[in-house]
Order: C-alpha cells, then sequence, then structure tokens
C-alpha cells in the first residue's frame, strides 16, 4: 500500500495560516482519492476534505468549508491543506490518507503518522 508523510504543522495565533503537506510513495498516485483527517485531544477522528483521483471534485466538512482549501499534484505525489482563518477549534493532530472515496469520505486504507496543528487564542 502507499506510504504517506505529512509536514507543515505548527503553532499559529488565532487567525492565521498553515499548509500542510502529505507526500506519498509505494503506489501509483493517481489511483488514490486522497483525503484530509483530524482527530483533537479526548475526541474522535473526525473528516476534514477529501478530492478525487482527478481532482476534478472535493468535499469539505461543515466545520472548515470556506476557510480550508484541498489540492493535490499528481506529478509531485503530493496532496496540499491550505488552511486559512484558523481557530483554536482547530487544533490537532491532522492525518492525510490515501485509498477511499472522496464522497462520501470512507474507506480510506492507507495512513500518514499526522502533523500536529496548534492554533493559540
Amino acid at each position: 500500500q502507499v506510504q504517506l508523510v505529512e509536514s507543515g504543522g505548527g503553532l499559529v495565533q488565532a487567525g492565521g495560516s498553515l499548509r500542510l503537506s502529505c507526500a506519498a510513495s509505494g503506489g501509483i498516485f493517481s489511483w488514490y482519492a486522497m483525503g484530509w483527517f483530524r482527530q483533537a485531544p479526548g475526541k474522535e477522528r473526525e473528516f476534514v476534505a477529501t478530492i478525487s483521483r482527478s481532482a476534478y471534485s472535493t468535499y469539505y466538512a461543515d466545520s472548515v468549508k470556506g476557510r480550508f482549501t484541498i489540492s493535490r499534484d499528481n506529478a509531485k505525489n503530493t496532496v496540499y491543506l491550505q488552511m486559512n482563518s484558523l481557530e483554536p477549534e482547530d487544533t490537532a493532530v491532522y492525518y492525510c490518507a490515501a485509498g477511499g472515496s472522496y464522497y462520501p469520505p470512507a474507506n480510506f486504507g492507507s495512513w500518514g503518522q499526522g502533523t500536529q496543528v496548534t492554533v493559540s487564542s
């Protein structure tokens, strides 16, 4: 299965921005729908955003719609999550996932190790 490595997390003030990257290897990247999920302390993992194999379609959770943008570059085997207008409620470990459907966002079989995003008030 495909291996995924996230990067770009860190500490940012409320209202700021971060761009997460997910580099894929060990598979044919263009075969996979890709997704971003997050998990806050004491909470279950939740869906954030997905993008189809061709990048023609995207789908977002209501909590991030209008603030976050998912994109992919198949030539670089990389998927991105641009996060703007960040709020403390966005604080979580963010995970990249591959091999599911963009809609509904389910059945992802490959997962990265996660990258921490902390938003201070």
